[in-house]
């Protein structure tokens, strides 16, 4: 058996819950000099540029989970302001986008999954975003790993998703049929002034957290049921939420897949699979 062929069978046999949870606990631990050493030991492992960080002393933050969630610099990442642009949610690196084509999106090369079991498995959630477009970005354990509007939204939906913890690194995207189906995750749906748009936050192994700004922690804890929650879209209620404003974070790294309608913009010509993304650059052209 190759190493390759290991890695993937291991995830299927390990208890990844329960890992992830652990981890979930280390990670929100104040450990003092513990924290600080294995900071120091992730930042030098991943070759994190901390230049960008806000606070670029490792030893400012208490916890593990600060860390990696730690704010940038102020301006760090230029918003691409324009009206007819969509911004990068995420820096990142994309693993794929393109149409979806008959409720189906690609997971990569020889893997296509359905976008209505990614949303939850209603139909009237997917039926907007039939012959649109989709595009997924990584984070890897590098990344800035906030997450942020692509596009004034005014938030409509959320739902939670339970299902398993598989690692949605490249390796694991090409081998693990219906990946981003059947992890655990978070979908969350804005109106937009171009239509709907689906921002789908997507767990891992040893993600011990899904937040977002409006519901603070959505998992964990973990279920076994999907659950919704609609939002007001008018009034003094309603969230509406800027481009280039954040709109959640994980606590260790995942997947971000933006779904929006037909018509309603295309990626520009050089955004494709590999392609890096910082958050706030230009990512597609809304249509007239």
């Amino acid at each position: 058996m190759s190493l390759d062929k290991f890695k993937i069978a291991m995830q299927y046999v390990m208890p990844k819950h329960f890992i992830s949870r652990m981890v979930g606990k280390l990670a929100a631990a104040k450990a003092g000099g513990l924290t600080t050493a294995l900071i120091k030991l992730f930042i030098k492992q991943y070759k994190i540029d901390m230049s960008e960080a806000k606070y670029p002393d490792p030893a400012h933050y208490k916890t593990f989970n600060e860390f990696f969630t730690r704010p940038l610099k102020e301006g760090i990442r230029p918003l691409a302001e324009e009206k007819d642009i969509i911004a990068h949610p995420v820096d990142g690196a994309i693993s794929q986008l393109g149409d979806v084509v008959d409720g189906q999106i690609i997971q990569a090369k020889g893997h296509d999954y359905s976008l209505q079991a990614l949303l939850g498995g209603n139909e009237d959630d997917t039926v907007p975003f039939l012959g649109g477009k989709f595009a997924t970005i990584y984070l890897a354990p590098k990344d800035y790993h906030r997450i942020h509007m692509p596009i004034d939204g005014t938030l409509s939906k959320m739902i939670y998703v339970p299902g398993d913890l598989f690692s949605v690194n490249p390796l694991t995207a090409q081998n693990v049929p219906n990946l981003f189906a059947r992890n655990e995750r978070v979908v969350a749906i804005f109106e937009t002034d171009i239509g709907p748009l689906a921002m789908v936050l997507v767990g891992a192994t040893i993600v011990a957290s899904i937040e977002t700004i409006w519901a603070g922690t959505v998992t964990p804890p973990a279920g076994k049921d999907v659950f919704s929650w609609n939002y007001p879209t008018k009034g003094d209620n309603a969230i509406t939420l800027k481009k280039g404003e954040e709109m959640g974070r994980f606590k260790l790294g995942s997947t971000v897949i933006l779904a929006w309608g037909a018509n309603q913009a295309e990626f520009l010509s050089d955004q494709h699979p590999e392609t890096v993304t910082r958050m706030g650059t230009p990512f597609a052209t809304i249509k007239d």
